[in-house]
């Protein structure tokens, strides 16, 4: 019996074109319900401050910085909303982008599309169990969780200027064990990213490590966030934790600054910039971890004494 090839790769292909349609129906409808649930609550209006940051930290995410760890630290240093609510902001406001970086780059970059579905799924399957958890978790748990993300956050891009980080293989795909511990990785991710930490990173290093081309787990690594993030939003969108202006100033500044990003700018020399993240990552990371160990009402006498 001779082998279809053909048939094989329209296969493979038709898994690529129903990811981006059930992507682009997935934003439409998280879409619909962010618009309808800020109308509902006075909260249409984006806030300026937002719209500038969502421009700034999207931009650079496209290019490889990573959004939540500095949208995390400006928002903690400026006092946009309550610690508890970071999570649910970072991955509401972050959505849409995301989505957008996901549609840009499952159709420009080569990839093996099972491993692609794998992880998806597997990064979904994650936050539908950790966006429950975040919602009932304490305050201080949530300001504990999110400031050792950062402080993890800040010696990757550390180590990224230091040539630390894996710098990867030429492969497409994994072998059964490694592609079995790249969807384990995704799931455990998935959950990870219902308290605020980013994917990108550990998605990349885990992935490289296996062997895989690092340009082939960036449609990996946005796909899983770009699904994973509206889904899970359509929760967080209706709790009380979140501040909606902040969410919708995050999109509207975000989806322009990825588009400039991908088919404009394409590159730049991040090495200062990153070090500079690094400081102010620290900085809001310690923050965080001071307010989650005494309380925020011991942590601001403190800071008046």
């Amino acid at each position: 019996m001779k082998f279809n090839f053909g048939a094989v790769a329209a296969w493979l292909t038709s898994i690529v074109g129903a990811l981006l349609t059930l992507l682009s129906l997935i934003a439409a409808w998280f879409i619909f319900t962010l618009l309808r649930t800020a109308h509902k609550r006075g909260e249409l209006a984006p806030k300026p401050e937002a719209v500038g940051l969502g421009a700034v930290t999207n931009f650079f995410d496209t290019l490889g910085i990573g959004s939540f760890a500095p949208t995390t630290a400006y928002m903690k240093l400026r006092k946009m909303a309550p610690d508890s609510y970071f999570p649910a902001i970072l991955n509401a406001g972050h959505a849409l982008p995301t989505v957008v970086q996901a549609l840009v780059f499952i159709t420009l970059v080569q990839v093996d599309p099972v491993l692609l579905l794998s992880c998806i799924v597997a990064a979904v399957a994650g936050a539908f169990i950790g966006a429950p958890i975040v919602q009932r978790s304490p305050v201080r748990l949530v300001q504990g969780v999110v400031g050792a993300a950062l402080l993890i956050a800040a010696l990757l891009f550390a180590a990224k200027n230091l040539n630390w980080l894996p710098p990867g293989g030429d492969a497409l795909t994994l072998p059964p064990t490694l592609f079995a511990a790249a969807v384990g990785a995704h799931f455990v991710m998935g959950v990870l990213m219902m308290f605020g930490i980013g994917l990108y990173a550990p998605s990349l290093i885990a992935l490289s490590l296996m062997g895989l081309n690092p340009a082939a787990a960036f449609p990996i690594m946005m796909g899983s966030c770009a699904f994973l993030m509206p889904i899970s939003s359509l929760r967080f969108v209706r709790s009380d934790r979140i501040d909606l202006r902040v969410v919708l100033g995050l999109a509207l500044g975000g989806i322009p600054a990825v588009l400039l990003a991908a088919f404009v700018v394409k590159s730049l020399d991040l090495v200062t910039l990153r070090w500079l993240v690094v400081v102010v990552v620290v900085y809001a990371s310690l923050l965080l971890l001071r307010s989650a160990l005494v309380g925020e009402k011991t942590a601001a006498a403190a800071a008046s004494t």
